[in-house]
């Protein structure tokens, strides 16, 4: 039988065709533990972006990768990683106290303005230290208003409740620039079997707001909160079900959407004053610092590198719409509104040569219908902060897979336990996946992948099985 041999050109070639052929299977097809949860759960292929690469940009699987998806909160990468080099990881935010008025004999003759600097973790804590200071310097009594100015931020009139119906899940906070514990209600539930009601610890305190315990019950400790049935109301909170005894000791959260934030401010403000034996006789109100007013005290807060940390491993919304304003907020010109923070993100990424077709920037946070990105450009943004001398800062801000932040619970049995930050994103139609992986062969990888489907909450063991994935294979 004749031989068949090829020519050296034509072998060349044919290698050359082969080697195309199997680079961009490998592009187009999702790996295999993702394309088998897929098929379980009915999710369609087009429904799934994904985009993994070597940190040097060496593309390994891409599937839809240029095609704009709704991101959920890995959108919080993109806020954070521009903030992070736009402002530096050392920026704080300012709290000051002015008065126009006197110190006279331990009274302050006069109005006491809070000036907000947009702080996204301002607590009554950091209130507290600022009042004691005020306390040190000779003031027991204000003889005049407490007057609020949050006018470094403009924003529009928002409902809480347009998201997803839920006003006081702590999620749909909104940002001010005057924030002050994210206009939080932590309430302890705990249980007293020797009394018909449970035990209340709560933070912050609040002057004139009404905490009524919620009755007990001797059911199973399931879907507690459904079955306490917390009510907001605008001076109180009372619970119309009852607290399983079973549950022992719970946090309960919620977003007192029912005050305003001059409210909320004002009961959190009198409560501490009070309780440092001071004395204010006036009303709270919005306003502005006068031009007349001397600054008496002033508050710093943690560092942006500090204030990641909480916004990425804890998927803390409210405080990245909050960074997202500070991005284009300067103390004496005109305040700061969402779209001028979400032009500089778009700029920074330009000047990165980052594609920014598919980008749309609502709030910063992923809380948004309507914000939207592709796995392309999201690990392009991955990429740039990987190569920047504040890398470290910014991948210590996110979740460490099976240790902490929202990534805490899963994998923990898994050899990718410790091996991967990972920021993850959830929403009804939406779960995501985005940040940096070491392959069990040390080699550094980014992942982004975002499924956008109404059954897209089954798709999130199959994003487990993907990480699991490259860590063997790369």
């Amino acid at each position: 039988m004749k031989r068949f041999t090829l020519q050296p050109l034509t072998y060349l070639v044919l290698l050359l065709v082969l080697s195309g052929c199997g680079t961009l299977q490998q592009r187009g097809a999702l790996p295999d533990p993702l394309s088998a949860l897929l098929a379980q759960t009915g999710i369609p292929s087009t429904s799934v972006a994904l985009d993994i690469r070597s940190v040097d940009g060496e593309r390994l699987v891409a599937h839809n990768a240029d095609v704009a998806f709704k991101p959920a909160s890995v959108m919080k990468l993109v806020t954070t990683a521009a903030a992070l080099e736009l402002l530096g990881p050392g920026y704080r935010w300012i709290t000051r106290l002015h008065s126009s008025a006197e110190i006279i004999n331990g009274t302050l003759n006069g109005d006491l303005v809070i000036e907000g600097g947009g702080d996204p973790r301002f607590a009554h804590e950091d209130l507290a230290r600022l009042l004691r200071r005020l306390r040190w310097m000779g003031v027991r009594e204000i003889r005049g208003d407490l007057i609020l100015d949050s006018s470094l931020f403009e924003l529009a009139a928002a409902d809480p409740a347009a998201f997803d119906a839920a006003p006081e899940r702590a999620y749909n906070a909104l940002p001010d620039a005057l924030l002050l514990d994210a206009k939080a209600l932590s309430v302890m539930l705990i249980p007293d079997p020797n009394a018909d009601r449970a035990r209340l610890s709560v933070e912050p305190p609040m002057s004139d707001f009404i905490i009524d315990p919620p009755a007990q019950n001797d059911q199973p400790c399931v879907r507690w909160r459904e079955q306490v049935k917390p009510v907001l109301t605008e001076r109180g909170l009372r619970f119309e079900g009852s607290f399983p005894v079973s549950c022992g000791e719970r946090w309960l959260t919620l977003h007192l959407h029912t005050l305003s934030n001059e409210q909320y401010v004002d009961a959190v403000f009198r409560q501490l004053w009070s309780e440092l034996g001071g004395i204010i006789t006036g009303s709270a109100r919005s306003g502005r610092v006068p031009a007349t007013a001397r600054e008496l005290l002033a508050w710093e807060s943690m560092t942006l590198a500090e204030i990641i940390r909480d916004i990425n491993k804890h998927s803390n919304n409210v405080m990245a719409r909050q960074l997202l304003l500070s991005l284009a907020a300067n103390r004496g010109s005109a305040p700061s509104v969402p779209e001028a923070g979400a032009a500089r993100v778009l700029d920074w990424m330009a000047r990165h040569r980052i594609d920014t077709k598919t980008v749309i920037i609502d709030n910063g946070s992923g809380l948004s219908r309507h914000e939207r990105i592709s796995v392309s450009a999201l690990s392009s943004v991955l990429q740039q902060t990987w190569q920047s001398p504040l890398m470290p800062e910014f991948i210590a801000s996110l979740p460490l897979v099976g240790i902490d932040g929202t990534m805490g619970r899963r994998l923990q049995e898994s050899s990718v336990r410790g091996q991967a930050h990972i920021k993850t994103g959830t929403l009804i139609d939406v779960t995501s996946i985005a940040g940096y992986l070491t392959a069990r062969s040390g080699r550094r990888i980014i992942v982004s992948c975002i499924i956008n489907d109404a059954n897209a909450s089954a798709a999130r063991p199959g994003l487990d099985a993907l990480l699991q994935w490259i860590y063997d294979r790369y």
